[in-house]
């Protein structure tokens, strides 16, 4: 009885998730990671390329503030966003964040404004943005030198519903 149960909900996640492994609209503003944050898709658009992550949104000053910490591992397509009501200066440290991250600072217009690329782990130093950011995004160490980011890209993502 349970293995029924189990393939129906699997053939009921795939039909939801397809085969390109996205979620209808509608679907993706219930998704949650373990943690209880919201997972929304995130696309860079570099020298005509797009690239596609799932983001965990870090949208409360709790959840920003705890970030990435204490995390083991981050899969090559995955992050998190840090979107703030305002654009402002934004830096960022390494406290309790055992894997290596880039940070990718966003302009208000969108645009990837800087990179701190391959944080190091642990580390307190300040990782800081230029000027003013409208949010910040967190990928696996050396990701973004992977696939040619560059200040100047594009940055969309969708942002989460009102719970």
């Amino acid at each position: 009885m349970i293995s029924k149960i189990f393939v129906a909900a699997a053939a009921v996640a795939f039909s939801v998730v397809g085969c390109r492994g996205e979620l209808p609209a509608e679907a993706r503003a219930s998704v949650r990671s373990v943690a209880g944050l919201d997972i929304v898709p995130l696309s860079i658009v570099s020298s005509g390329r797009s690239h596609r992550f799932q983001v965990e949104v870090a949208g409360t000053p709790e959840q920003q503030s705890r970030g990435m910490m204490y995390r083991d591992r981050l899969a090559p397509n995955r992050g998190m966003i840090f979107a703030f009501p305002e654009p402002r200066p934004a830096s960022f440290w390494m406290k309790n964040t055992p894997n290596s991250l880039d940070l990718i600072f966003i302009g208000s217009d969108g645009r990837i404004e800087s990179i701190a690329a391959d944080a190091v782990p642990f580390s307190l130093d300040h990782l800081t943005s230029i000027g003013p950011v409208a949010a910040v995004l967190e990928i696996a160490g050396g990701r973004a030198a992977e696939l040619d980011l560059a200040p100047g890209d594009q940055v969309s993502w969708e942002r989460p519903q009102a719970r």
